[in-house]
């Protein structure tokens, strides 16, 4: 079973009329299950850094008739770079982005900095290299790995997602705390 991006956005049980960020919304599959699971209603922003992905999401969105989102091109390894101010969103989701990211810890920050106290960060990576489907080795970012790097960014651990065989599923809860970046880098 693969990873079914419906499904996984159930998990988080969206209510109408929230502001979800999709970081590295790729083919638009999250963006489009969340715009959908909000009924048309709220905002979900596609962030994407190739223009190209991004240009032919916004003409599904169209097909479809659904104008509840807003694209952006933006680079999510970069502090600023989705272009969003800070504390706008009530969920991030971040669906295959970290295994191919140079800086993890920066899209983990970007995601913190762009959320609202107590919002959701919804993880979804792959678990393994399968005979070249999915990422090398190399690429793979373990699950014991993503959990431990996201909880040292002030995220509380809600529960695990069944997203398929090919992938994990985690979702956090931004902590109450401030945490300030440089001193997380010391």
């Amino acid at each position: 079973m693969f990873s079914a991006p419906e499904k996984n956005i159930e998990q988080l049980g969206l209510a109408d009329n929230l502001v979800v960020a999709d970081f590295g919304a790729g083919s638009g599959a999250y963006t489009i299950a969340a715009a959908e699971a909000m009924h048309g209603t709220g905002k979900v922003y596609a962030i994407e850094v190739q223009k190209d992905l991004l240009t032919r999401l916004e003409n599904t969105c169209k097909e479809k008739h659904i104008g509840n989102v807003s694209f952006l091109w933006g680079d999510v390894e970069l502090l600023g770079g989705t272009k969003l101010s800070d504390g706008v969103c009530d969920v991030v989701v971040v669906s295959n982005v970290l295994f191919q990211a140079s800086d993890k810890k920066n899209v983990l920050d970007e995601a913190r900095r762009v959320l609202k106290q107590g919002g959701r960060l919804m993880l979804i990576d792959w678990t393994a290299s399968f005979n070249n489907m999915g990422p090398t080795t190399e690429q793979v970012f373990p699950e014991t790995e993503a959990r431990k790097l996201v909880e040292s960014l002030n995220f509380t651990f809600e529960k695990t997602v069944n997203a398929g065989n090919f992938h994990y599923g985690l979702i956090f809860r931004k902590g109450l705390y401030q945490v300030n970046s440089t001193e997380m880098r010391a």
